[in-house]
């Protein structure tokens, strides 16, 4: 059985509706849950602090 409750709330946590989610085929859902690693580290965080300056 598929852990649905656990995709749906990584879906919704990278922005997608409720009903983007839903109309996702299970093979659709795995590609893009296998695009980009959630964890966000120091590099990442460099990064937008370098593109994006507080002023």
């Amino acid at each position: 059985m598929l852990p649905w409750a656990e995709m749906f709330r990584a879906a919704v946590s990278r922005g997608l509706s409720p009903e983007a989610f839903w109309q996702l085929s299970v093979r659709e859902w795995l590609w893009l849950s296998a695009l980009r690693d959630p964890s966000f580290d120091a590099d990442d965080l460099l990064f937008l602090m370098e593109t994006h300056p507080d002023g």
